[in-house]
């Protein structure tokens, strides 16, 4: 099927959708949800053909994490399916209604967007995610997945659609770009008569291809270039674990640590212990006084403004708080910023000053995340100014439409 005819499919099915009970969008995820755990072993088995390509293909261990299925990671699509079913449905919600003095009464009305296409790589479990979120919040979905993940998606779409034909909804509501050819990627990203909202969602040249040449809407999730400030007044055990953890608990997502910042103070006292903490899981990169308390790789320009996606940390000497906020407001992607400290003001100002979708104070960055954040799952994590910013849930989902009831008044 070609692209242009998935379009028109999920336009017509969007109709439907949009006007669908939450009663019944809710049974559909649940006929998705028993036909995960029935299709298990046949998903995990196609998962396994991307995990061979990817090795055979030389991809690095910490991408190949992300490409990988387990049981536990279908579970936890799953359970964030079953987290979004929980949720209240945002669409014809309002959070505004006024009477005006002649009488007219205007009522601040959500509804669905209609169709959203995105654009991912790597991870299958988007797949799941993006449509859970799309399909309650009333969406039709266009799922856009890596070659790398290719054998997953599909086994994971077919699975969604099987739910959904035992259900009284559409299965028209979702479907999968099953090209890889990057020529059908921009012929998506013209599809203005039929996809209301482009999602890219991966590293850097992905997003820079969309942008670049998208003429639909764009929903910018970025990279993750992320930070900690390690505070002179800091908890020096918590900061360990926190740094730790943001590094090594799954280095190759966006909300992984990329560059410590430790003020000088310290310095001498904390590096060491975290020298002794990471020598042989990660290798390190410092600056010039990093390099004189600790035996490290010289950290260049680069590795500054670089997200790793693996297991490499730069480390940076700071003069003060000060000193950290312009780093990271050079450096920095807007995704997820922490600070350790037990100094109430400079958390204060940490949170004002730092310009980041997440700013943290004593705990890990990796919380960035859908799931985490209670919404069931996300569509990614925006960094952009407008809104919506952050992880992206089921109430960032919708626009609105005012709605005016009147009896009879004309303006003059």
């Amino acid at each position: 099927m070609s692209i242009m005819e998935q379009c028109k499919r999920l336009k017509k099915a969007s109709l439907l959708l949009e006007v669908a009970s939450t009663k019944d969008k809710n049974i559909a995820l649940e006929k998705v949800i028993q036909n995960l755990i029935k299709n298990t072993p046949f998903i995990l088995e196609e998962n396994a053909k991307d995990i061979k390509f990817a090795k055979e293909s030389g991809i690095k261990d910490s991408l190949i994490d992300r490409l990988m299925l387990n049981e536990e990671r279908i579970q936890d699509m799953i359970n964030g399916v079953k987290a979004i079913i929980k949720l209240k449905d945002p669409i014809w919600q309002s959070d505004k209604v006024w009477t005006l003095e002649n009488n007219l009464t205007i009522s601040k009305m959500t509804m669905p967007l209609g169709v959203i296409g995105i654009i991912y790589e790597s991870r299958p479990n988007v797949t799941v995610d993006a449509f859970a979120l799309a399909f309650k919040s009333g969406n039709g979905i266009l799922l856009r997945g890596s070659s790398t993940a290719i054998h997953s998606n599909r086994a994971l779409v077919a699975t969604i659609k099987e739910g959904l034909r035992e259900s009284n909804i559409i299965e028209d509501v979702v479907e999968l770009v099953d090209d890889v050819d990057r020529d059908v990627v921009k012929e998506m990203l013209k599809m203005n008569d039929y996809i209301d909202l482009i999602i890219p969602r991966g590293g850097k040249g992905l997003i820079d291809f969309v942008v670049k040449n998208a003429t639909i809407p764009t929903l910018e999730t970025g990279i993750g270039n992320c930070h900690i400030f390690m505070d002179k007044t800091g908890d020096k055990e918590d900061g360990l674990r926190i740094i730790e953890n943001a590094k090594i608990q799954r280095p190759g997502v966006c909300n992984a640590v990329e560059t410590v910042l430790i003020h000088k103070d310290i310095a001498e006292e904390f590096l060491p212990r975290l020298y002794e903490l990471l020598e042989d899981k990660v290798e390190l990169r410092g600056c010039k006084k990093t390099r004189s308390i600790i035996p490290v790789n010289p950290a260049t320009e680069e590795d500054w403004a670089e997200e790793y996606l693996d297991y490499i940390l730069a480390i940076k000497i700071v003069e003060n708080i000060q000193e950290a906020i312009s780093h990271i407001g050079k450096y920095g992607t807007k995704h997820s910023e922490g600070i350790v400290t037990e100094d109430y003001t400079n958390a204060r100002l940490f949170q004002r000053r730092v310009d980041a979708a997440t700013v943290y104070v004593n705990a890990s960055t990796r919380f960035t995340d859908g799931g985490e954040f209670g919404f069931g799952a996300e569509m990614g994590i925006s960094t952009q100014k407008m809104l919506p910013r952050g992880p992206v849930g089921l109430e960032e989902l919708v626009t609105i439409k005012y709605t005016i009831l009147g009896n009879g008044q004309i303006r003059e």
